[in-house]
Order: structure tokens, then C-alpha cells, then sequence
């Protein structure tokens, strides 16, 4: 990528002048990277839980250790933005890099000296959460940058198609390795991804000079004025954290509650997350092609899928009906991810790309912990299918008012983005 802060706008070029990103080096590496870190990433949830079990802890612990991990996140997102924003991105995530590192070294060591107490895997948890909050906005201004805007539909989704089969392969991969050689090994694996990462990123090419600092508290006014002054931008926000937090927090539990009650417990479930699975990737593969106008129209109404295998639950379908509208609900992800972060390249200056990402990210994934913690006391007082239609109908409702606000209708692709090729509907 380039600096994260240049002196003055990228350098235009013609239509016939414009490359894909798979022909730039940095995104190249970014894909690498990113495979390789959540295939880490993706296996460590699971071998972190088995540690804790092992060593004769309960699920509270498991759940101490998680939320740990979360908190420093949440909390400082907005700090990541404003460090990602000022200083060159490809060196922030090198530093965050290092401390994910350290900080799941030491959780193996702990594991492989039999020496697992909750209050050091909470603080190595936490630590790690902490370099979250400055890695994904780094990562996410430093993907911005590294493609040409015409491009950037079917980059993103081919980044995200990238993404999403190395998370499936990772949890799969980290329970077979979890077994076969314990949690300790995997965990020095999931350390050993942070440093590769880490060593690419720092391989990858800066351009620009960057732009003279100001003071903290200036920088983050100068993201949230970004952020709360773009109409299309807080609305399509506030939508997705009903989304998230109905269609994925509390969807967590109730589809958990609903498998175990109405279909073959554990194994349905992990068949209708499969199939979830399953739909991001045809996703991410369906939006490599489609070149939608309407970006937001086309996303926000995407992102209301999830509703699918909430009414299924709800309406008592068999399983093959929720497997099919889980899958649809992940396509619907996806659609609603490349459009979104299209849209995101396309409108938003990039000084302010990872401010922007941390506040974006903050408000549509604040309330998905709330969402989880209530899910099951409302099924438990309200009952199981009223707390599903419930949800459900929140959903539509968010949807239909984003739906409603005319920055958000009218929002279009740029028009020379349309020299960058590709069929499907416009």
C-alpha cells in the first residue's frame, strides 16, 4: 500500500491507462496476508476454548476469556482509526502484528507448562484485543488504497471470497489439529501467522509523503465530522447494527435454542452454519461479475436476507428450508459487504479511510454482544418463535427506513467506474 496520509489526492489516469488490483503488488500481498491470518485466527477460538476446558475451566471462563478479547477493541477502535489515518498503514499493522504475536506466544506458553490460570489467558485476550482495534483500521484504509476505484467492486469481493474460504478452512483445521496435537500447538501456530503477516506488510511499497500531524482530539472531530455528515453513511449504520445485532448476535442463540428444540440439535445446527458459510463464498463469487448501479440499494436490501432463517426457525420449516435460507442470508452478506465497501472507496476521502472504518465499524458491531446477551432471556419470557418474528420484523422495519432516505436511493456507481468491465444487471 501507500502512505497513509499524502500531501495531496492520488494521481488520475485515463480509463485505458487503469489496471486490475491483482496486478498490484501490494493488494497481491494483502491477500496472502489476510489468508494466512485467518486461517490463524479462525482456528485459535477453538483451541483457546479447549485450553480452558482441559485445564478444568468452566464455560464463564471461556466466556470471561472471549469478552476480554472484545472490550479493548470496542474501546478503542476510534484511537486505531485516528493512528491508522496518521501514520503509514503497512506500519501500523506491522506493530500490531508483533503485539498479536507476543501476546498469543505467551498464551501457548502458558498452555504447553500446564500453567493456565483465567486472569493471564484474560490478559493476553485483552492485549490482543487491543491491537484489533488498531489492526483492522489500518488494514481496511490500507485495502482502499491499494485499488484503483474502478476496480474496486470486483476486488472486494474477490478479497472477501478469499477471506471467507480461509475461515471456513480454519475452524475446520484448528478442531482436527486441536485433536491431534493439542491446543497449545495451535495456538504457537496462530502466533507464528501474526509474525508472517507482520513481515509481509512491511514488504509492501509506500508511495506519498505524509501530511503534517494535528492534535488527537482534532482528528477524531475530523472522522466523526466525516462520518455523522454523510447521511447515506450513519443510516446505512445504524441499519446494520439492527442487522447485527438480530440477524447475527441474537440469531447466535435463538438458532442454537431453535435447532436443539425443533430439529437434531448440535449436528443441524452445524449444518445451517455450513450453509451460511457456503452462501458468503457464492457471494463473494456472484459480485466478482454483478456491477450493481444502485450500490446502497442493492447492499441494504441484500443485508435484509437475514431474515430468512429467522422466519424459517420461526415458521417451523424443515431443515432443508432453513439450510437454504441460511445460505441465501450469507449471499446476502456478501452483496451487501462489496457494495458497501465500494461505496466506501468511492465516497470517502482517503486521508480518513481507517477514522472512518472505526467509527462505521463501531456503530454497526457495538450493540451485536447486546444482542446475544438478550436473545435468550426474551425466548425464555416471551417465547422462542415470538422472539424470532420478533427480530425478524426489526429487520424489515430498519431496512425499509434506510430504504426511505433519499442519499441512499440516489447513491450510484461513479460512471467511470464503468469502464473497469463486467456483465450482470446495472
Amino acid at each position: 500500500m501507500d502512505s497513509a496520509r499524502t500531501s495531496a489526492s492520488p494521481p488520475t489516469t485515463s480509463s485505458s491507462a487503469k489496471v486490475g488490483p491483482w496486478q498490484s503488488r501490494n493488494y497481491r500481498l494483502q491477500i496472502v496476508g489476510a489468508v494466512i491470518s485467518v486461517l490463524g485466527t479462525s482456528a485459535a477460538p477453538v483451541a483457546m476454548a479447549f485450553a480452558i476446558l482441559d485445564a478444568g475451566g468452566s464455560g464463564t471462563a471461556v466466556g470471561l476469556v472471549s469478552a476480554s478479547g472484545t472490550l479493548p477493541a470496542v474501546l478503542f477502535f476510534v484511537i486505531g482509526g485516528v493512528v491508522a489515518d496518521r501514520l503509514p498503514r503497512h506500519l501500523v499493522i506491522v506493530g500490531a502484528n508483533l503485539v498479536s504475536a507476543v501476546a498469543q506466544s505467551l498464551f501457548a506458553l502458558v498452555v504447553f507448562t500446564h500453567s493456565v490460570q483465567v486472569w493471564q489467558l484474560m490478559l493476553f485476550a485483552g492485549v490482543n484485543g487491543l491491537a484489533i482495534a488498531f489492526r483492522m483500521p489500518a488494514t481496511e484504509g490500507l485495502l482502499m488504497r491499494s485499488v484503483d476505484r474502478a476496480y474496486a467492486s470486483k476486488a472486494f469481493a474477490i478479497f472477501r471470497t478469499s477471506l471467507n474460504c480461509a475461515q471456513v478452512a480454519g475452524a475446520a483445521l484448528g478442531g482436527v489439529l486441536v485433536a491431534a496435537f493439542g491446543p497449545g500447538w495451535v495456538l504457537a501456530l496462530d502466533a507464528a501467522t501474526f509474525l508472517i503477516v507482520g513481515v509481509l506488510a512491511a514488504t509492501m511499497r509506500v508511495e506519498g509523503r505524509l501530511r503534517k500531524r494535528v492534535g488527537l482530539v482534532t482528528e477524531l472531530r475530523e472522522g466523526w465530522s466525516e462520518f455523522v455528515g454523510r447521511r447515506w453513511l450513519w443510516s446505512v449504520v445504524a441499519q446494520s447494527a439492527v442487522v447485527n445485532a438480530l440477524g447475527v448476535g441474537a440469531f447466535a442463540v435463538l438458532g442454537a435454542l431453535a435447532s436443539g428444540r425443533q430439529l437434531g440439535g448440535a449436528r443441524d445446527w452445524g449444518f445451517i452454519l455450513s450453509c451460511d458459510a457456503i452462501g458468503m463464498i457464492l457471494g463473494g463469487l456472484l459480485m466478482v461479475r454483478l456491477r450493481p448501479r444502485r450500490l446502497l440499494v442493492t447492499g441494504t436490501s441484500a443485508a435484509a436476507l437475514l431474515v430468512l432463517p429467522l422466519a424459517a426457525f420461526a415458521a417451523g420449516a424443515p431443515l432443508p428450508v432453513i439450510c437454504a435460507a441460511s445460505l441465501f442470508a450469507g449471499v446476502g452478506v456478501e452483496i451487501f459487504s462489496v457494495n458497501w465497501m465500494t461505496t466506501i472507496r468511492q465516497e470517502v476521502p482517503h486521508e480518513k479511510f481507517s477514522r472512518v472504518a472505526a467509527y462505521e465499524a463501531l456503530g454497526s458491531f457495538g450493540i451485536t454482544p447486546l444482542g446475544a446477551a438478550l436473545a435468550g432471556p426474551a425466548a425464555d419470557r416471551f417465547g422462542l418463535d415470538r422472539t424470532l418474528w420478533a427480530a425478524t420484523g426489526a429487520i424489515l422495519a430498519a431496512t425499509a427506513v434506510v430504504l426511505a432516505v433519499p442519499d441512499v436511493r440516489r447513491m450510484r456507481r461513479a460512471p467511470e467506474d464503468d469502464t473497469a468491465g463486467g456483465g450482470g444487471p446495472r
